[in-house]
């Protein structure tokens, strides 16, 4: 997400320089960028306040993409993934007001976390599960990142804007985290079995990454956005099990699909949610924006990019 960002705003004029750990991103994915005078890439983590401050200071806008990310990243490391994207967040906040800069914050749909809601709003309700489970830790995490950023806004009169993401995904992403649509097309794509957790049913909405980019610029630079949070995605809904049909159909692939339970591929205690199905009718008053892309596309350029890789 941040790559093809970046690679937005050089086009559209901006200089714009980069802070990121890449430990859940690759350098590479910037390497079209490399070089031009209108970029650059600080190697470093957001929980650095002071190096966090320096490249803050001397911006004109933020966007807070930064955070732990990734189902199995999020189970396996607990207290790390709620330092980044708390503390983080609380950094970028708080040196951003300092600085008088506006933010955009990036949160996600997992703040609605069982919610199966035909068609979630952004007022709709947050349905948890128990604290003690780590899968609820991210939309915990991500809930208090909204919070925060509404109370500098209400507080601070801190020019914010939240936008939750559902399920982005496009070229550059990776599956070693549980993204599953470039999970499932690189195991295509080699003709190895798509490995399904849990039954299958569950339900979800993909929107390509090039959509999302065009919302978070229009987003980010209208007035009638600011202190609002906004969903993005598309409200196309597809079961795990037709999405994984539908990428072996595709690719031509020959692969079979295997089914592993969820407390084996994440442990004792895991919960999932059935669906997460966006409203996107307030982004299409503020500022008339929809998913251009379907998953047909989003599966051929996931291809296409790995295949370029190989």
């Amino acid at each position: 997400m941040g790559s093809h960002l970046c690679e937005r705003l050089i086009k559209d004029g901006y200089t714009v320089d980069v802070i990121d750990d890449l430990s859940t991103g690759r350098a590479s994915n910037l390497q079209v960028l490399q070089g031009s005078p209108r970029f650059s890439l600080t190697e470093g983590s957001i929980l650095n306040s002071e190096l966090l401050h320096s490249l803050i200071e001397r911006s004109d806008y933020v966007f807070h993409l930064a955070a732990a990310v990734g189902v199995f990243n999020i189970v396996n490391n607990p207290l790390e993934s709620l330092m980044t994207n708390i503390r983080g967040t609380e950094n970028v906040l708080e040196s951003a007001h300092k600085s008088g800069k506006p933010v955009f914050i990036t949160s996600s749909s997992e703040v609605y976390g069982k919610n199966i809601s035909n068609s979630l709003k952004e007022s709709d309700d947050r349905i948890l599960g128990s604290p003690i489970t780590l899968r609820w830790s991210y939309s915990e995490a991500k809930a208090i990142d909204e919070s925060l950023a509404y109370a500098y806004f209400i507080e601070k009169d801190l020019e914010t804007r939240i936008v939750r993401f559902f399920n982005t995904v496009g070229p550059r992403q990776l599956g070693a985290y549980g993204m599953v649509v470039p999970r499932f097309v690189k195991a295509a794509l080699a003709n190895e079995p798509l490995t399904i957790f849990g039954n299958g049913d569950q339900t979800r909405c993909f929107a390509h990454v090039h959509d999302v980019v065009e919302a978070v610029i229009a987003i980010a630079f209208s007035r009638e956005t600011i202190g609002k949070v906004i969903n993005v995605g598309n409200n196309v809904e597809i079961s795990i099990n037709e999405l994984a049909k539908k990428i072996i159909s595709e690719t031509g692939s020959k692969s079979s699909i295997v089914y592993m339970p969820y407390e084996e591929a994440y442990g004792h205690g895991f919960e999932d949610m059935e669906r997460r199905v966006p409203n996107i009718d307030l982004i299409k008053e503020l500022v008339g924006w929809a998913p251009k892309r379907n998953l047909s596309t989003i599966i051929s350029d996931i291809s296409a990019d790995m295949k370029k890789e190989s």
